[in-house]
């Protein structure tokens, strides 16, 4: 069964709105992690960024301690963060790209660019029982050299899918890159996990995508329980996610 990690992050983004800088506030991402957990979710993400525009450390504390599914920590390789991260024991980071200017993660981690640093960071990870998966755009060079850093898991990013939804011959060539990178990295004895701008009308395509473990889903989700309520809005999800072959 393909699993569903809910990312708590746009709660968080919600409360900053009003309470930024107070040791409060309301909506409270942790109960939304919690209320997530009994609509059927099988993860929580959450992405401890640098300048704290959402989820702060707080949050990773308190997440850690009340959830009962497995928390996926996504994070910028910075002592900061790694630090925190090794303090609070996910059960799996993701590695992320980050700059302070974009809105949300714009595309993948350059693991050919940056291998020896992440793989010293998948090792001191992994001694701590860590965890670490590689959040990549489905590129082969990117896959193949996310194979060589020791990291468990990659995550295929699929925001340029997603953004070419609506124009058939792009979305197709999306398609196929994931397809090849899902099949690669399956070969190479990585684990696949999928995610990014992903939402009810999209997924279904990803199932032509082999060997997919867990979807990460956040946007469209929080978005949509705006209208309807985050059980029934993880509940369309995970409607829309049944049937998955692998």
């Amino acid at each position: 069964m393909l699993k569903l990690g809910v990312n708590i992050d746009h709660v968080a983004t919600l409360r900053e709105a009003r309470y930024r800088g107070m040791n409060h506030g309301e909506p409270d991402p942790v109960e939304a992690a919690l209320i997530a957990e009994e609509a059927g979710a099988t993860g929580i993400t959450a992405h401890l960024r640098e300048d704290r525009r959402h989820i702060v450390d707080r949050d990773i504390r308190r997440l850690r301690d009340s959830i009962r599914t497995p928390l996926n920590l996504e994070m910028a390789i910075v002592p900061e963060i790694i630090e925190i991260a090794l303090a609070v024991k996910p059960y799996i980071v993701c590695l992320v790209p980050e700059k302070r200017t974009e809105v949300t993660t714009e595309g993948g981690l350059d693991v050919v660019g940056s291998e020896v640093l992440i793989r010293e960071t998948c090792t001191r990870m992994r001694d701590a029982g860590i965890r670490v998966s590689l959040f990549i755009d489905p590129d082969p060079r990117q896959v193949e050299a996310s194979a060589r850093t020791g990291a468990e898991f990659i995550e295929l990013h699929t925001g340029a899918y997603a953004e070419a939804f609506d124009q058939k011959r792009e979305r197709n060539v999306e398609i196929e890159r994931l397809v090849a990178a899902s099949k690669l990295a399956h070969g190479l004895g990585l684990n696949v996990n999928a995610g990014h701008g992903l939402n009810v009308r999209n997924l279904p395509l990803i199932h032509v995508v082999p060997h997919l473990i867990e979807l990460n889903i956040g946007h469209s989700i929080i978005s949509r329980a705006v209208f309807v309520g985050l059980p029934t809005a993880i509940r369309e999800i995970l409607a829309a996610m049944a049937g998955y072959k692998g």
